[in-house]
């Protein structure tokens, strides 16, 4: 790549934004070219500046997430900015999410700013960027794919927690109520328990899911 890596930096807090600016900054090799607040602003920069990685937080306060942002972005093809997700979470909600969205890379906000600036360089690359942690949820996953809720399974427990109805669920996942049912049953299964509350509290402690 010629010249220095183009960055957009996705992320609510503008104290946040300030840190990695400054940090940014610092570094030979890397351009932030724009900053955007919420994820409907991420994508429309991603789409007006081109930047090769965008750094995306998850949660953007009330609007759009940041697995959706993150979709749209790359939902571009081959010339679409690479996505690495730079958050407090590690879930295995929010990291499937992320990854299935498109993402290229995913790291926690308490990493050091070496690994920050090496992950950006990999993501640019187009190699993948994992905080330790993710990696090694994932490949746990790997090694025992029918114990591990799936993707959509943890979807479906995450609006569980907020407490909708299934039909409510349903709706919003536009999904069947019987579909619905059956998710919660595979659910009920791998993780031992036999009641909507139960899972959540199995899920919680697992950090499958955030705290409701």
């Amino acid at each position: 790549m010629s010249g220095p890596i183009r960055i957009l930096l996705v992320d609510d807090h503008p104290v946040v934004r300030s840190g990695i600016r400054a940090m940014l900054a610092d570094q030979p090799g890397f351009a932030l070219v724009g900053e955007a607040a919420t994820g409907r602003e991420g994508v429309e920069e991603a789409r007006r500046l081109s930047p090769d990685v965008v750094l995306m937080d998850l949660q953007l306060g009330a609007g759009m997430h940041g697995s959706e942002a993150t979709r749209q972005i790359t939902a571009a093809g081959a010339g679409a900015p690479r996505v690495l997700v730079l958050t407090t979470f590690d879930t295995d909600s929010d990291i499937l999410a992320a990854i299935e969205a498109g993402a290229t890379g995913y790291l926690l906000k308490d990493a050091p700013p070496d690994r920050l600036f090496t992950a950006i360089r990999s993501a640019a690359a187009g190699d993948s960027a994992l905080a330790p942690s993710v990696a090694s949820r994932l490949l746990g996953r790997m090694r025992s794919p029918t114990a591990t809720p799936t993707a959509r399974e943890l979807e479906v427990l995450r609006l569980v927690a907020e407490g909708p109805s299934n039909r409510q669920i349903s709706r919003r996942l536009f999904l069947s109520e019987t579909t619905v049912k059956t998710h919660l049953v595979h659910l009920y299964a791998k993780l031992g328990v036999d009641s909507r509350t139960a899972a959540v509290a199995a899920a919680t402690r697992r950090g499958l899911i955030r705290p409701p």
